[in-house]
């Protein structure tokens, strides 16, 4: 089965599975409180991937009285969020349990919307250790990390052989093959996610963070987007536009136009998520064999990817929720997650699954993704997230697109964080 096609909607449409999860903290543990146990509903977006019915068959058939029920939502993430906020300001028990983005845990947990777990419930020290952070606002766990994500920098392997190149290891590295090496062959040098929305959020706080700098911390409370490393990372991106590395027409990429460009032979590097190795590498592909996989550079060293995925939230208005947490515990067992990979192509969260050498040999990309996990960090985490990320696109709208310098933009930037962070 093929990932999602964008990253964001592929980490959502994976969470969908996990769909009933979460027992919320002191009524999770407490199974014979009344309500306690029934069926559930599970919400999430569209367009889901085809091993998730077994799954939920597998649960029904074992648990006649505590049936899932999957609504999908539109594929849209942006319309998916509008409508589970709709219904959960509007105290109804329609929804149980809700897969949302990973970046929507801060928000919804600030709001009051999903309900704080308790940590034992969970097999949480299984898991890639950056994914629970996701999964927690204000020290406290409020999801379930169900499926993981982190960026990686494909390369054409096959014309760095001819070049006697290895893979970049530093944005020096890169930015030299991709200015002297991409023309020779009639490629681009680099491209990324650059359109305004999500995807350019995501590789600005890569670019930031890999320089040593930060956009946001204590939980969206300290602005700390006005440093010389922030200047770096956006002056990073915005150098390769003005020098042509990163051509005009990257501008407009998002996650399935950037691997087109790649998969079709017009790229050298891109920066995506996983699911373009499966993509790159089937029938059809120009580049199919020709290409490898290595985590993201950094200005003197490795780069740090932000984490992607979903997690599984349980409603504050949750009618089972001991039921829910027995999914969730079912769902992230080890033998599901395993399912999770070779069924669903999706990352699991299970840190045994990326050494497993029966998985490996299948999925040769697993040690270089669990690298890229390890070494990942969440988007800002805000309750009001998404007034920070539109804040983030717009500004690097504006540098990459050279009408603002990198200096002008930090600025600009930790003002308007500032006033967010100080509303509502």
């Amino acid at each position: 089965m093929r990932w999602m096609r964008a990253a964001g909607r592929a980490l959502l449409v994976g969470a969908v599975v996990l769909a009933g999860y979460a027992g919320f903290g002191v009524h999770a543990d407490a199974g014979a409180a009344a309500g306690a146990r029934g069926p559930l509903t599970l919400v999430t977006a569209g367009d889901l991937t085809d091993y998730l019915s077994p799954l939920l068959d597998d649960w029904n058939g074992a648990h006649p009285a505590e049936r899932v029920t999957l609504v999908e939502l539109p594929e849209s993430a942006d319309e998916t969020r509008a409508q589970m906020i709709s219904e959960l300001r509007s105290g109804r028990d329609r929804f149980d349990v809700l897969n949302i983005d990973v970046a929507w845990t801060s928000e919804f947990a600030a709001a009051g919307w999903i309900a704080p777990l308790e940590r034992g419930r969970f097999p949480l020290d299984a898991f890639l250790r950056p994914v629970v952070d996701t999964a927690t606002f204000d020290g406290r766990l409020y999801a379930v990390p169900y499926v993981t994500n982190a960026g990686l920098l494909y390369y054409r392997k096959d014309i760095l052989d001819r070049e006697g190149e290895e893979p970049p290891r530093t944005w020096p590295e890169l930015i030299r093959q991709a200015r002297t090496i991409a023309p020779k062959y009639g490629l681009d040098g680099y491209a990324g996610q650059f359109l305004p929305y999500e995807g350019l959020t995501v590789n600005v706080t890569e670019a930031v963070h890999s320089a040593g700098g930060s956009i946001l911390r204590d939980d969206g409370a300290r602005v700390t987007v006005d440093s010389d490393a922030a200047r770096a990372g956006l002056g990073f991106l915005a150098d390769g536009v003005r020098d042509g590395w990163i051509s005009r027409e990257a501008l407009g990429y998002k996650e399935e136009e950037s691997r087109r460009a790649f998969q079709d032979g017009r790229l050298l590097f891109l920066r995506n998520w996983p699911y373009v190795y499966a993509d790159a590498g089937a029938n059809g592909s120009k580049v199919a064999g020709k290409f490898g996989a290595v985590p993201l550079p950094g200005p003197d060293g490795p780069g740090t990817s932000v984490l992607g995925g979903s997690n599984l939230a349980v409603s504050s208005h949750a009618r089972h929720p001991a039921s829910a947490a027995d999914l969730i515990s079912y769902l992230t067992s080890e033998r599901v997650q395993r399912k999770v990979l070779t069924e669903g192509s999706l990352p699991p969260v299970r840190a045994a699954l990326y050494e497993d050498p029966e998985l490996v040999r299948a999925y040769p990309y697993l040690p270089t993704l669990r690298q890229s996990v390890l070494a990942a960090v969440p988007r800002p985490k805000s309750p009001r997230y998404d007034q920070v990320s539109l804040a983030v696109q717009a500004v690097a709208q504006d540098v990459i697109a050279l009408r603002q310098t990198p200096e002008q933009a930090t600025a600009r930037l930790a003002r308007e964080l500032g006033a967010i962070s100080r509303t509502g």
